[in-house]
């Protein structure tokens, strides 16, 4: 199979362009050298990658590559479980992502789209098309990272860390398909809410069919602080000289085979056995703050979530939390590169609140040295993971160090 996606999606790629520059000459009279020149295809590199505009403006097509190239020791996987801290030595240099990425309007400015494709893996990430009309009222179809958190949300080219915490394998809806409504209200008031709601499949990326009739239920709201949104992107790089926050608030529902999901799609976590057509309902529930003042960032968030299993008649309960702070020291100490972020995080993860002694933790120190920006940087990290035995008796530890070169062009 993947013999035949990488011919047929370079043949799109090309097509895609052909359309793109000779689409309109229906509308051009071949006798009419000012209309020929009206239909111009205007080139400029933006911080979108190389955008193609029509004189009017009613197409554009934004073209963006992006490589991430990490080196990790003694292994780069995220333990799972107590008995997985690094029992085998896996140093690794790879390409951890290199994506494609496709977006701009049609038609007219608030017809717009966007895909995005894993390269290496030859997966279809993201394909969307957004009806943004109105500020307060936009529709999206198609399948794309759900709006539930933050930091799974943020792209990981804008990450302020190499990678996502621990809570992201347990707590995330990642990319599903179908169809949300979302819109900001009173922009700039005090009353500045964004709002988004989702119904979707809820079985997983590049999922066909569902399982049964239940669909997936999500909604967010966040409250905006002072009247200003603040952007899903890593690090105070704008230098906000006012304050820009959030409070936000979440939950979903679903009833699936699966009691996870990642960029593969569904999936179980540890404990739970592979699952039948509607055998597990998970409803979870998130509180999140953020915000971005001179230099200095803070995001965290508060999961919750409970998965009730219809064939064992069970219910477990899971909790977890992630704290993350960052701050360019040069606002304050002139002689401190101007480059140079520093930036740490805590996180923990109760797999199962009926366990007494049950509990995962993660400590991140980061050091950021931006070219240019989040589209050219350096990363180096050092983690430390602590995890409780299932009897919660012992402990078991283990330190990891992964540097990330990540450049978009």
């Amino acid at each position: 199979m993947k013999k035949l996606i990488k011919p047929t999606f370079y043949s799109f790629i090309f097509l895609l362009f052909t359309t793109f520059s000779y689409g309109q000459e229906d509308n051009v009279q071949t006798n009419d050298s000012s209309a020929v020149k009206e239909q111009n295809i205007n080139i400029e590199y933006t911080d979108e990658g190389f955008e193609f505009k029509t004189a009017d403006e009613k197409f554009a097509l934004h073209i963006e590559s992006r490589l991430q190239f990490r080196f990790s020791t003694p292994s780069d996987l995220n333990p799972v479980t107590y008995d997985e801290i690094y029992s085998d030595k896996e140093t690794v240099f790879k390409i951890n992502r290199a994506r494609l990425k496709v977006g701009g309007h049609a038609f007219q400015s608030w017809l717009k789209y966007y895909w995005e494709y894993e390269l290496s893996a030859s997966n279809l990430m993201d394909f969307r098309v957004m009806i943004e009309k109105y500020s307060f009222f936009n529709i999206k179809v198609g399948q794309w990272k759900t709006y539930y958190n933050r930091e799974r949300v943020i792209s990981s080219g804008k990450q302020q860390m190499a990678d996502r915490s621990i809570l992201t394998r347990p707590f995330t809806l990642d990319r599903q398909q179908g169809v949300e409504f979302y819109g900001r209200i009173a922009p700039s008031k005090y009353t500045d809410f964004t709002y988004n709601a989702s119904v979707l499949t809820g079985t997983g990326r590049g999922a066909s069919e569902n399982d049964d009739n239940h669909l997936m239920y999500v909604g967010r709201l966040q409250y905006n602080l002072l009247g200003r949104e603040l952007s899903f992107t890593g690090s105070d790089l704008a230098y906000h000289d006012n304050f820009t926050g959030l409070i936000a608030v979440a939950a979903a529902t679903n009833r699936s085979p699966y009691t996870r999901f990642s960029q593969a799609g569904g999936g179980q976590l540890e404990g739970f056995e592979d699952g039948v057509d509607g055998q597990y309902k998970a409803n979870q529930y998130l509180l999140e703050t953020a915000f971005m003042y001179k230099g200095l960032s803070w995001q965290n968030e508060f999961h919750s979530k409970e998965i009730h299993d219809f064939v064992n008649n069970e219910t477990t309960t899971l909790k977890g939390a992630y704290f993350q702070t960052g701050y360019f020291f040069h606002n304050i100490w002139p002689k401190f590169p101007k480059p140079l972020e520093i930036a740490g995080r805590y996180a923990y993860y109760i797999p199962n609140t009926d366990l007494s002694n049950n509990l995962e933790e993660e400590f991140v120190l980061a050091f950021n040295w931006f070219f240019k920006g989040h589209r050219n940087k350096l990363t180096s990290e050092v983690t430390y993971f602590n995890f409780q035995d299932p009897l919660g008796v012992n402990y078991d530890n283990g330190l990891r160090f992964r540097v990330q070169w990540d450049i978009s062009f």
